[in-house]
């Protein structure tokens, strides 16, 4: 199956009303100037900002098209999309156009009004008005919203109109990964029918219905830069092979064998892409602050130095039946085309490579010794009671079986803890630095912990939980026993990497036999959200019960950064 074929051939029919499709948002603030996008389903002839106490300056936009969204039979799409879809398609191109301006001459401290306008012709959009802000200057007191793991869940949309409810305009987005579930598929982005789509939770604009109550979000990305880290969730596999955009989102393999199935022809950089992973519609979608073809990167906010690391691996299914590339095992070890070659990592962090290296200058650096607020944010759990901490976070270790004929009869992996990258160097590097706070998410619970001067936060309960491994309940998909893929590597309960979790020390849920308080928040019909106040250095995590809309966000954990006392570690 080609990718022109399969992927891109049908298009689409155009808009015929010009309207936008999202809000303006803020992203890459600099020193005097902050960047605004905004999409459109139509090119139109003139895209600009006009800002200013009275808007009375006027900044052109550049435009461009992105390539890769596309739609197909498992999208949800409103009644508006759905009209336009080309007769008998199955996966289809959606043409949108995104739109970027950066406003610059702006002062440290000071918010301003700005709205966008698009025109088509002689017809013309324009947004609501907003406020924008260059980087705040140290000792600027901020609030900054740290959350994860939204992809269209039912919660989203509540959770984040209380995060609205409660602070106000948050001062910036920390969100660390995962934000739609495929990410080539624009209604998860722009418009998905059951109302939960991104951009429309984070900018007030969704309609989720949950216990008959229709929840907008939040308008808080029209007024705060988001910052995001690259999760499993924003990769798409290989382009083209697929029938359906979900084929095409678990089908990545590695790069080096990607090269290596393609033989004697080398491929360039885009085709090595297209035979491996990309993210594509991530990068056009964000333009985030790491430059090309990396995801880490670092930025000061006021107080806070801001350290994102790439740190995502595919995800497999660990059934041990299954004729589907598997976390564990091959399911046709015959057809090398069809491998997944394991629970690969995406981007390296193992010592010596581009990213470990990148990360020592950093934290040597010194805008990160002189900050008074270090916090790292990454995707993949360090510490966790979720499901997702296991297998170790490394690259897979194979195993080819043949039989007498030389024919591959198994192909198995495993995952020594012993490299687990995260635990075995990037927390090290961390800690002897002094970060005081580590974000991620990835396993969908709440839950922290710290170690020494460092605190670990996973703040990912936002809009539903797969549980904790905790109590009576241990990890599912675990190798059973005498499957002879069981291992010691492979934790059933608690952290694996071995720091006992932390109560919520104001209203912690509880164990319904004992009554003892649960060091976690696993719900779904309860999501939380933390927030950082740089002025006190506290991190106030808060519970949602969309169960009870009328009752406002309730604080259940409270911690400062900077303290040194820390639980002791497990076993």
């Amino acid at each position: 199956m080609s990718s022109e074929t399969s992927s891109i051939a049908a298009v689409a029919r155009p808009v015929e009303v010009p309207q936008l499709l999202t809000d303006p948002f803020l992203q890459r603030p600099g020193p005097d100037s902050v960047q605004v996008v905004w999409f459109t389903e139509f090119a139109g002839d003139r895209h600009w900002v006009l800002w200013g106490d009275r808007l009375q300056h006027q900044v052109a936009a550049t435009s461009t098209r992105l390539s890769r969204t596309r739609e197909d039979g498992r999208s949800h799409l409103p009644p508006a999309v759905a009209d336009r879809q080309p007769t008998g398609a199955t996966l289809w191109a959606r043409p949108i156009w995104r739109h970027q301006a950066i406003v610059s001459g702006l002062t440290p401290g000071q918010r301003l009004p700005y709205r966008v306008v698009s025109a088509w012709g002689d017809r013309q959009v324009e947004s609501q008005t907003y406020t924008l802000a260059p980087l705040p200057p140290a000792g600027q007191p901020l609030k900054l919203l740290l959350t994860s793991d939204h992809q269209l869940k039912p919660m989203v949309a509540a959770n984040l109109q209380k995060v609205a409810e409660t602070v106000g305009t948050v001062d910036a987005v920390l969100l660390a990964g995962d934000l739609v579930n495929v990410p080539d598929r624009a209604s998860e982005w722009f418009d998905d029918a059951a109302g939960g789509a991104f951009f429309p939770c984070l900018q007030g604009r969704a309609a989720r219905s949950l216990h008959g109550v229709t929840y907008r979000g939040g308008p808080l990305i029209q007024h705060a830069p988001l910052f995001t880290a690259l999760g499993n969730h924003e990769v798409m596999g290989r382009f083209g092979r697929a029938a359906d955009l979900n084929g095409e989102f678990n089908d990545p393999i590695p790069r080096w064998a990607a090269a290596q199935l393609a033989g004697d022809r080398p491929l360039s950089a885009s085709e090595l892409a297209d035979h491996a992973f990309n993210t594509i519609t991530y990068d056009q979608i964000l333009t985030p602050l790491a430059e090309a073809d990396r995801h880490y990167y670092a930025v000061t906010l006021g107080d806070v130095r801001l350290v994102v690391l790439s740190v995502a691996q595919a995800w497999r299914s660990p059934s041990l039946t299954s004729d589907r590339a598997g976390r564990f095992r091959e399911g046709q070890p015959a057809d090398p085309q069809s491998w997944g070659w394991g629970q690969h990592i995406f981007e390296a962090i193992a010592p010596g490579s581009p990213q470990s290296q990148w990360l020592e200058a950093e934290l040597a650096s010194p805008a990160f010794q002189q900050a008074r607020y270090r916090v790292v944010m990454l995707h993949h759990p360090p510490h966790t009671l979720g499901d997702n901490s296991v297998p170790p976070f490394t690259d897979p270790v194979q195993a080819i079986e043949q039989g007498l004929a030389g024919q591959v009869t198994a192909v198995q992996y495993r995952y020594p803890r012993d490299r687990d990258w995260i635990a075995q160097h990037l927390a090290p590097l961390w800690e002897s630095a002094g970060v005081d706070l580590v974000l991620y998410g990835h396993s969908h619970l709440w839950n922290r912990f710290q170690n020494g001067h460092t605190h670990y936060l996973e703040t990912s309960n936002v809009g539903n939980s797969y549980g904790a491994a905790w109590g009576d309940r241990r990890r599912p998909g675990l190798p059973p026993v005498g499957s002879g893929f069981e291992s010691a590597d492979y934790v059933a309960q608690g952290d694996p990497n071995g720091l006992e979790p932390i109560a919520p020390n104001l209203q912690p849920d509880r164990d319904p036999q004992t009554g003892d308080p649960l060091p976690y928040l696993a719900s779904n019909q309860v999501s939380a959200f933390s927030i950082l106040d740089t002025t006190t250095g506290t991190v106030t995590s808060y519970r949602v019960d969309s169960r009870q809309p009328d009752r406002p966000a309730e604080p259940f954990d409270r911690f400062t950064l900077g303290r040194a006392i820390a639980p002791p570690k497990a076993g």
